[in-house]
């Protein structure tokens, strides 16, 4: 069983525009289309049973949509969904309710492509509220590549959220890209051991020592496999996790294990 928690898919409409654009933005060649289905070939290819596609709400007005398709795609030939939400959403309670009711296990942040710092007063209210309510928040952590020029979400911003919201954030908040893309060190040394999750997605393959270093350090049990893809080829992903030497035990709860435990689903071995 293998669980992949960060994918993107995009409306069939505009998804070759967009999977274009982002391509252009950030000078990462994609490595297959942005539509669902492609997403499912992909998985195929790549032996991943379960893909979590996280949705990024650039707009207020993107929400209901956002969410609405979530909520009626979600766990369909093996792709379950976040919801999205804006830090300027006008009704954070109703939005985050919604995302509840619907089965839906949390939400996604990015901070760069919202264009607020990861510990501002707006985020704060959502993160709370989303703790509040049983949900999982992942958020895009360290450089993106599309904003090189300014970091919305550092260790310093984490460390600060962590703080400000105590132990309501405690194994629910999700950092992308191991905590911090392109800073394993800054993550070794300041983010290893905390109460959060942390997922693989897009830095694997940039630096796997140091990404080993990293699974290590801050346990088995808090990692969670992932690509970004289609920036990333899920198979070679799996390839890199394979390739580390992991104890079968800490390789089944990277691969699928504490996956299932966030969605709310169960493998079973028998089937």
């Amino acid at each position: 069983m293998i669980i992949d928690f960060h994918t993107h898919t995009f409306p069939d409409a505009i998804s070759e525009r967009t999977v274009a654009y982002l391509a252009q933005k950030g000078g990462l060649p994609p490595h297959r289309g942005g539509t669902a289905e492609e997403l499912r070939r992909s998985m195929k290819a790549g032996g991943i049973d379960v893909s979590v596609v996280l949705p990024v709400a650039t707009l207020p007005k993107q929400e209901r949509s956002i969410n609405a398709l979530s909520a009626a795609e979600n766990g369909r030939g093996g792709l379950y969904y976040a919801g999205g939400i804006h830090p300027d959403c006008a009704d954070v309670g109703g939005t985050l309710d919604f995302i509840k009711k619907s089965g839906l296990f949390g939400i996604k942040l990015h901070p760069d492509y919202q264009g607020v710092h990861f510990d501002d007063e707006r985020y704060l209210r959502i993160l709370e509220a989303a703790f509040d309510r049983g949900l999982y928040v992942v958020t895009h952590a360290g450089v993106d590549v599309g904003f090189r020029d300014h970091v919305h979400c550092t260790t310093d911003m984490i460390l600060n959220v962590l703080e400000k919201l105590g132990g309501k954030a405690e194994d629910r908040l999700i950092l992308a890209h191991l905590g911090g893309y392109e800073a394993p060190d800054e993550v070794l040394q300041r983010l290893c051991g905390l109460p959060v999750y942390m997922d693989t997605a897009a830095v694997l393959e940039l630096y796997p020592d140091k990404c080993l270093d990293i699974i290590r350090a801050h346990g088995a049990d808090r990692i969670l496999f992932a690509t970004d893809s289609p920036w990333a080829d899920q198979g070679e992903y799996v390839r890199i996790v394979k390739s580390f030497g992991l104890g079968r035990e800490e390789e089944e709860m990277i691969l699928h294990k504490n996956a299932e435990r966030i969605l709310g689903i169960s493998f079973d071995p028998r089937s």
